[in-house]
């Protein structure tokens, strides 16, 4: 019996990008960018469209730190010169023919959405109470919560089970109310700068806002000086953070069909 251990190969998506644009991007080659793996960096094309590729083992790819890195700095060399739509990490085509097929098939919706962000990247911006004990800031700012607070340990007294619920969702209520307050006064203080704004959930009790912002290329210095003034709005309880320029994640959905 003879047993066939040749290792199958597929090609991993990175991005795509209009089929017109590719070679006058890099008509030199990816200049020794290399993808997972290790492996070279070429094009896919199909009409309108192309796809940034690299030979991998065909299935699936490990989201581990140095296959992650790889897809970012590919991504990260994509975006110096043009617009990209950024594949999900993992996503892997049979062959060549697999992955024409795949532009093929998704051919409207990816023309559209290189449209929608075309010369645009994305930038992220973080606001967070900068205190040490945010319940506490909280009482000292909202007399609402101060009063309920005193009113529930006056005099040394143990608060009910039911009383300590309530302390909870007064603070969430407020804090709530305030990160919307605050969230819409970013927001109004950058929508002249950006194209698109999306508010991410917070990632923790202490941030206020997570947003992405759809920015002109050109625009980067406008929106960083948009950001200065938001934050100058702010006293030292809070404090702001930016990021990117990042490929367009948060504005586009590629979800290809294979």
């Amino acid at each position: 019996m003879v047993v066939d251990t040749a290792v199958k190969s597929g090609l991993y998506l990175y991005a795509i990008v209009p089929s017109s644009e590719a070679p006058l991007r890099h008509p030199h080659g990816f200049d020794g960018t290399l993808g997972v793996n290790g492996n070279a960096v070429t094009w896919i094309c199909e009409g309108p469209l192309a796809a940034a590729v690299s030979e991998v083992p065909n299935g699936k790819i490990r989201p581990e730190r140095r296959n992650l890195a790889a897809h970012q700095g590919v991504l990260k060399f994509l975006m110096r010169e043009g617009t990209v739509l950024p594949v999900t990490f993992g996503v892997i085509a049979d062959s060549p023919e697999s992955a024409r097929k795949i532009l093929s098939g998704n051919r409207d919706a990816l023309v559209a959405q290189i449209e929608r962000v075309a010369g645009s990247v994305e930038m992220g911006v973080g606001i967070s109470w900068n205190v040490p004990n945010i319940f506490e800031y909280f009482v000292n700012t909202h007399a609402a919560l101060s009063q309920l607070r005193d009113q529930l340990f006056r005099g040394g007294r143990t608060p009910s089970r039911e009383e300590m619920i309530e302390l909870g969702r007064t603070f969430d209520r407020v804090l709530a109310e305030d990160r919307t307050a605050h969230t819409n006064t970013v927001v109004q203080t950058l929508s002249p700068r950006c194209f698109e704004i999306k508010e991410n959930p917070p990632r923790g009790e202490r941030e206020i806002s997570n947003l992405a912002c759809l920015v002109g290329r050109d625009a980067q210095a406008a929106f960083e000086q948009g950001v200065m003034e938001a934050a100058k709005l702010f006293d030292n309880h809070f404090s702001f953070d930016y990021s990117g320029p990042w490929p367009p994640y948060n504005f586009v959905n590629v979800n290809l069909s294979m």
